[in-house]
């Protein structure tokens, strides 16, 4: 539903409706339609019945939260597959004299740049998605009050990371037992793309590489860790029983 603290107005609204009939993906959920009557102004998406990322990420069960390496996994997929989302449509003005660019998204998500250039890029892209990854990895919302300011998640991110608390900044539920490395490589990655100046952001190709490798180093470290386990596990039965080989 659209909020009436909002600041989109119907415009706006119209033009992601007219976007998202248009895009087509099987990784994205369905329009189905809007609804603009007295009760309010919304849009109507086919029903999944597991629930989307937010649900999952924001969920209070304890027993279905996303490992790090399932988060991973959403970020590759999201990034690999990010080229089918357009941020931007055209519409005429009430002259019909020239061509305005109006923006349908969320904010906190857009690119700071567009609002000094009015300009969206393939680095816009890549800049929501950074927005979207920090999510994932910290399980916070993208902004949250601090001594009755605003604050973006990337700054929030970026103090962390003045205090070297790497830890601070991933999802406490997934307590420590995470390769170092592999956290350190997603974090480095989602603030690269939410770096304030566009040419500084990698592309969306140099993305899916990172955090593949990302990916890669978790795998190995848990397998590296689980088979140092089972040889502590052996060495402890040895011991009580000499007997075992």
């Amino acid at each position: 539903m659209l909020s009436p603290s909002s600041v989109q107005g119907f415009q706006q609204f119209l033009a992601e409706v007219d976007l998202l009939v248009r895009v087509h993906h099987k990784n994205l959920t369905s329009l189905v339609g809007y609804c603009n009557d007295k009760t309010g102004v919304g849009l109507v998406y086919e029903y999944m019945s597991s629930g989307n990322l937010h649900a999952h990420l924001f969920s209070g069960s304890s027993s279905n939260i996303l490992t790090w390496k399932d988060r991973l996994q959403i970020a590759i997929d999201t990034a690999q597959r990010i080229g089918v989302s357009a941020l931007w449509l055209t519409f005429p003005s009430n002259d019909d004299t020239h061509v305005s660019t109006v923006v349908a998204g969320t904010p906190g998500y857009l690119d700071p740049e567009y609002n000094l250039s009015n300009r969206l890029n393939k680095k816009s892209d890549v800049y929501s998605f950074g927005v979207v990854l920090v999510e994932i990895i910290s399980c916070r919302p993208v902004s949250s009050s601090r001594e009755h300011e605003r604050i973006h998640i990337s700054r929030w991110v970026s103090s962390m990371l003045a205090e070297g608390d790497i830890y601070g900044i991933v999802d406490p539920r997934l307590e420590r037992h995470l390769n170092t490395n592999a956290v350190w490589k997603a974090v480095e990655i989602a603030m690269a793309c939410v770096s304030p100046n566009a040419i500084k952001r990698p592309t969306m190709s140099q993305v899916v590489v990172e955090l593949k490798e990302s990916l890669a180093t978790e795998i190995a470290g848990t397998k590296q860790s689980h088979e140092t386990e089972l040889t502590n596990s052996h060495c402890s039965i040895s011991m009580l029983n000499p007997s075992v080989r």
